[in-house]
């Protein structure tokens, strides 16, 4: 079974003095940092996903410093950037094919926001027929309104990652 880490927009916006911080980010980025180093020294592919949103998006704006890849994601030359515009990191990129390519049927996710990319992508996973782990505390999410009321972001990952482990993925911890 051939494994890959995706990465998904760990991006400058999403931290301190971004346009769109997200609560536990930098605990997020710490175990993404494990999870990337881990998956290194194994060998196995690591797919970091970019989303670039046009010029005047309120955040992950094109040419704009937040949508570049936060600074401490220990990157290498052999590990994979791919372009995404839209919350599912399959849709209308070349992710699917890179994985089949390398003949890769499971994939460890990790990375923001858990109520929207991540949410989006583990599902896309899921409906390409690969297995799944999700990785909890490599996750951040922010607090969200709805009819007035301030969900915090505590429940809201709760909720998300409730609804995604068991049918969609393995919801794990680093």
């Amino acid at each position: 079974m051939n494994k890959a880490l995706i990465v998904v927009d760990m991006q400058n916006d999403y931290y301190i003095g971004g346009k769109n911080e997200l609560t536990n980010i930098k605990e997020a980025l710490e175990n993404i940092v494990k999870l990337i180093n881990k998956a290194h020294e194994a060998g196995e592919e690591v797919i970091f996903i970019q989303h670039i949103a046009k010029k005047d998006a309120p955040f992950f704006a094109e040419g704009s410093k937040g949508v570049e890849l936060h600074k401490d994601l220990p990157t290498q030359s052999q590990d994979s950037i791919i372009v995404k515009h839209y919350p599912n990191s399959f849709r209308e990129t070349n992710l699917h094919q890179l994985l089949q390519s390398k003949n890769i049927t499971h994939l460890t996710i990790c990375g923001a926001m858990t109520h929207m990319c991540i949410d989006t992508t583990v599902r896309a996973a899921f409906d390409l027929g690969y297995k799944i782990n999700l990785v909890a505390n490599a996750c951040a999410t922010k607090d969200l309104n709805y009819n007035g009321e301030i969900i915090e972001a505590k429940y809201v990952q709760a909720s998300f990652l409730a609804a995604l482990n068991g049918t969609f993925c393995e919801v794990i911890e680093n």
